[in-house]
């Protein structure tokens, strides 16, 4: 099928064809249909901001424009995707009720495996995703100068290790999220660069394994899934950064605006019952697969593997505690290494003595008897 064209600016597929004034304009027509879904979202967030947030993650954010980024060259377009990347910005901040400051708002737009929000900054990931397009389409080439400026503009964004050729590009396919992840481990890097020994301990354990499966969790009341508005409004806070207003009441401790304190004081009973609801959690799912357990030890499994019992000891650590802090902001899991090994050390003679194996899992302490 061959379809032509009498005018030099026209519209095919989705995608724009023409000069920078009308690519811009074309997207800045995108991004007024977006607007409009925007506008929805914050509606929705008025009753359930945690729908609403996984709504603009998944359908309203970068997803909206990355077939446009795909198809046209970034240097056409970036004023209008930067344009789009505020709104993003905006709504999010109505939707959690909260303002963002700029370093916060470098962290939500990483994706969750870095400890962000994977709200996907569009104009920053564009020069990828049209890179990705022209190399699947077999149409990377010396003769596309946006191609070659693309390629440009995407060095500079990423390490230099990471850099790219146009050889490359041409030799062998490169998937977009490829070209994506270079691009958030340098946005990680530089934003752990810049940040206290506080701050990186917090951002490494975000970044852990299974530290964000509460953000993309579908949040169900029946499956005990669901957070009200001020608990998701205060966890998103402490997973940026940003101020709780959630002063601690240690006796020994000024007011911590940021919560850091808090998760760690024993005064007022709150790391107990964390603890404790925990332990009911990983009971609870116990008795959902039919698995006789009781709280013993915190939880006693009565046949848990070849007819021998097993004693789970749960343990909740913070890598904010003063004695952890130095290491764990140095590298991932090490408040969780720390603590493995303070139960080994407490544990394994005891264990010994009664013919008992003790074996660790994530943040459990298994008790197993031989």
């Amino acid at each position: 099928m061959i379809q032509s064209s009498q005018v030099p600016h026209f519209e095919i597929l989705g995608a724009p064809i023409g000069d920078f004034l009308f690519c811009s304009k074309f997207i800045a027509s995108r991004h007024k249909i977006a607007s409009k879904l925007f506008s929805k979202l914050e509606e929705v967030a008025s009753i359930d901001p945690q729908v609403a947030l996984i709504l603009l993650r998944l359908c309203a954010g970068f997803c909206k424009m990355v077939h446009v980024v795909r198809t046209t060259s970034p240097h056409l377009a970036f004023g209008s995707l930067e344009s789009f990347d505020s709104d993003v910005r905006m709504c999010f901040s109505n939707c959690v009720a909260t303002e963002i400051s700029d370093v916060a708002w470098k962290q939500a737009q990483l994706g969750l495996s870095y400890g962000g929000l994977g709200l996907r900054s569009i104009s920053h990931h564009s020069c990828a995703a049209y890179i990705a397009s022209l190399s699947f389409s077999g149409l990377g080439s010396a003769e596309n100068p946006h191609l070659v400026r693309s390629i440009v503009r995407y060095n500079s964004l990423v390490s230099p290790l990471d850099g790219i050729f146009l050889e490359s590009i041409v030799a062998s396919l490169i998937p977009q999220r490829i070209l994506s992840q270079r691009l958030d481990d340098h946005s990680f890097g530089l934003v752990i660069a810049a940040a206290t020994d506080t701050d990186k301990a917090c951002l490494l354990s975000t970044s852990a394994p299974h530290a964000a499966s509460w953000l993309p969790v579908v949040p169900s009341v029946g499956l005990g899934l669901h957070l009200d508005p001020d608990e998701l409004q205060i966890a998103v806070k402490w997973w940026l950064g940003l101020d709780t207003s959630r002063g601690s009441l240690c006796p020994d401790v000024a007011l911590d605006p940021l919560g850091h304190h808090a998760a760690t004081c024993w005064c007022g009973g709150d790391v107990v019952i964390r603890h404790n609801r925990l332990r009911d959690v990983f009971l609870s799912f116990c008795h959902q697969a039919h698995i006789a357990a009781t709280l013993e030890a915190d939880v006693l499994v009565s046949d848990w593997a070849q007819g021998k019992p097993a004693a789970f000891d749960i343990t909740v650590t913070s890598p904010l505690t003063p004695a952890i802090l130095a290491e764990a902001s140095r590298r991932v899991g090490a408040a969780a290494e720390v603590a493995e090994n303070r139960k080994h050390t407490a544990n394994d003679p005891k264990c010994a003595e009664l013919g008992w194996r003790c074996a660790s899992s994530s943040c459990l302490n298994i008790l197993q008897l031989k």
